[in-house]
């Protein structure tokens, strides 16, 4: 089946299309007034590389960073918010703490739905989804002049302890989408049925938020594939590595907001296998942003919480949480078009601010004047102005100096080339140490990876990365700057849901429990079976136990089968093996809890294949030689230029040197060696190797 994948990141739209055993990419800037078109200019333009019709595409996947950023930049609907009585300010209260303990002036996140458009209603439920007071519907009804007078087009409902019985907020629905047919409706216990009212309510919000304009791009989108001769069907890439249908991301679109980045961890994943690799750094550096994630057995580190709009650059807490499945990683204000500059204490500093698309940096010759990361790439010789994002782009390296010079140099007193090294040397450490950091809160060894490193960017940084971390390999896979679109193309269609019911061990309910799981894995087939009807299904199931009093949970697997009360003992048995992994023991005459259930349903993942060995060779003379700055000796070193596209598998090739592909290039450091495995990959490692024969 002839498939496409389409990435919309920050700076860049990238597609990757697969078809007869072939891989076609290409790269095109965002088009960011109206996504869709630069969807619609990439799709057109890889296509006659391959000499494929529209209407031969089986299926197209795409991923999008357009929910993120309409939150980031404040641009969604007129949000409205009603909730039980006394509990609207619960989104501003927060947490209760502060994130950054010394700091007097801090601002905090700022809620999406402002005070005066957070409307209550009198009902209350206990935890247990008891009612304590029935719903008044008059009060329900008293809020339809004041949405109508507000121009409110969405409105999220996220009532107290709705996860535990929503019939409460369900009558709210109703009763609003008769008086005000046209209004957009997000119910907390359909988007967020979790414990934990901040969350529940943001995510809710969040959701309620975005869902407009994520329904319009989505249904323009789809039309403007249908004008165009497409026929097949569209899934979306979701922010925990599984595709959905358009229907399911219409009504849950902040599950989209990190699908991009979730698309590279899956390609991660997959390379991992494929090179028999346990334990990988995932490296994806755009446009925009650099996110790492660790992956263990081949499956990523993944988490049910995440934040976006840090107040504080990248500092936990400051952000508006959502509750929603994601693969864990860190995201550093650090791709291409970051901007550098110099503080007030005569620092370098680079991002989170971007140049983005539009003006972009300012070798782009699009208005741009700042300094970024691909400005000092180019003034250090590791970007050529000649087919860059494969010809799209005609870069102008006089611009990138004079960038380079008034922001950094000048004032420090650099020049040129020490100015970039700066900026460079800055963006790579601020990585490195981003790298350290989520290591060590996950207890991993950073320096006992291999770093697999992809998007347009990351291959240029991937060497002095492995450098300054310590890691002997790396691996550019093959089309790494397109990887997250890629990574799509492995992603199997699947949903999970959640579900929050309090349960203690010793009151283990066999048939309360085995009724929910039911409905969940009913729940959770239905979508999936909309996506890929047919298919043979894999369910896996969780549960988040702790012990009493705990303020977090950790992750337990459930047996596929009816549970029975044994089974009280095999959860407890497990939770201790988990609990022990995690902190080194266990606490034996502590109750044990489950707070929440997950059960997700998926189509069986690729299972990536073991690389065939091949004949190790020289590879053949450089298409040509540049100058590329070393960082060790402060000065420029003429290198040899390979094409990627000329090197076989099998050949070698001696760092320093440079491999140029069409969206990406790879800066292999004199501190490494290039070869080239069986499936096209770029394998980097660490000096000294035998010459000539395979790592």
């Amino acid at each position: 089946m002839k498939r496409l994948a389409v990435d919309i990141g920050g700076t860049f739209t990238d597609v990757a299309l697969e078809a007869d055993g072939g891989l076609h990419t290409c790269k095109v800037l965002t088009t960011t007034q109206a996504p869709e078109r630069g969807v619609m200019e990439g799709l057109l333009q890889v296509l006659p590389q391959a000499g494929v019709q529209p209407g031969e595409i089986g299926m197209i996947v795409h991923g999008t960073t357009l929910a993120t950023n309409t939150v980031i930049e404040r641009k969604g609907a007129r949000t409205a918010m009603v909730v039980t009585e006394g509990f609207r300010d619960s989104v501003e209260m927060g947490y209760e703490h502060r994130f950054e303990q010394y700091d007097i002036n801090i601002d905090k996140p700022k809620p999406l739905v402002p005070r005066h458009l957070r409307l209550p209603v009198r009902e209350r439920l206990d935890a247990r989804g008891q009612v304590l007071l029935e719903l008044d519907e008059a009060s329900v009804q008293a809020l339809v002049p004041a949405l109508t007078a507000a121009e409110v087009t969405s409105v999220a409902v996220a009532l107290i302890h709705s996860y535990a019985n929503p019939t409460h907020e369900q009558r709210v629905a109703e009763l609003l989408q008769a008086a005000l047919p046209g209004l957009w409706l997000t119910l907390s216990s359909e988007v967020c049925p979790e414990i934990r009212e901040y969350e529940r309510t943001s995510t809710a919000a969040a959701n309620a938020y975005v869902q407009p304009l994520m329904a319009s791009y989505l249904n323009n989108l789809a039309q403007a594939l249908k004008e165009a001769g497409f026929v097949c069907p569209l899934y979306l890439m979701t922010s925990g590595g599984g595709l959905t249908t358009i229907d399911t991301a219409v009504r849950h679109p902040i599950r989209l907001v990190e699908s991009g980045p979730a698309g590279g961890a899956i390609l991660a994943g997959a390379i991992a296998g494929e090179c028999g690799l346990d334990q990988v750094l995932s490296f994806d550096m755009g446009g925009t942003t650099a996110k790492i994630c660790l992956i263990d057995d081949g499956r990523p580190q993944t988490s049910r919480t995440f934040e976006v709009d840090r107040q504080y650059r990248f500092i936990k807490g400051s952000g508006l949480p959502l509750r929603i499945p994601v693969i864990e990683m860190v995201e550093i204000g650090a791709g291409g078009g970051s901007i550098a500059q110099v503080d007030a204490l005569q620092r370098v500093q680079v991002g989170p601010e971007s140049a983005g698309s539009d003006p972009g940096p300012a070798c782009y010759g699009r208005g741009g004047d700042g300094a970024t990361v691909t400005d000092a790439d180019v003034v250090l010789g590791r970007i050529s102005p000649e087919g860059f994002a494969g010809g799209s782009v005609e870069l102008e390296p006089a611009a990138a100096t004079e960038a380079v010079g008034q922001a950094v140099g000048t004032t420090l007193g650099m020049d040129g080339p020490m100015a970039a090294l700066a900026i460079s040397e800055v963006v790579d450490e601020n990585m490195a140490n981003a790298a350290r950091v989520h290591a060590v809160e996950l207890g991993k060894d950073v320096a006992a990876r291999a770093l697999v490193a992809f998007g347009g960017a990351a291959p240029l940084h991937a060497c002095r990365l492995a450098q300054k971390l310590g890691i002997d390999r790396i691996v550019v896979p093959a089309g790494a700057g397109v990887g997250s679109a890629i990574g799509f193309l492995r992603a199997p269609v699947s949903y999970e849901v959640v579900r929050s019911r309090y349960l203690r061990l010793r009151d283990f309910d066999p048939d309360a429990v085995n009724a929910l799981l039911a409905e969940m894995q009913a729940e959770a087939t239905a979508i999936v079976e909309a996506g890929a009807p047919g298919t043979k299904l894999q369910e896996s199931r969780l549960a988040y136990m702790r012990y009493v009093g705990q303020g977090h949970e950790i992750t337990v697997e459930l047996p596929l089968r009816a549970l029975t009360d044994d089974d009280a003992g095999t959860l407890k048995a497990a939770f201790d093996e988990a609990y022990e992994a995690f902190y080194g023991r266990i606490i034996p005459t502590m109750e044990v809890e489950v707070l929440t259930w997950s059960v997700t349903v998926s189509t069986p993942p690729e299972v990536p294949q073991p690389l065939r060995g091949v004949d190790a060779s020289e590879a053949p003379a450089a298409a040509a030689s540049r100058k590329l700055f070393d960082p060790d000796r402060a000065e420029y070193f003429d290198v040899p230029v390979y094409q990627r596209a000329e090197l076989a598998p099998g050949m070698r090739v001696e760092g320093p040197a440079v491999i140029v592909e069409d969206q990406t290039t790879t800066v292999v450091s004199r501190h490494f060696d290039a070869w080239l495995d069986a499936a096209g990959h770029l394998d980097l490692w660490r000096k000294p190797v035998e010459k000539g024969a395979r790592p």
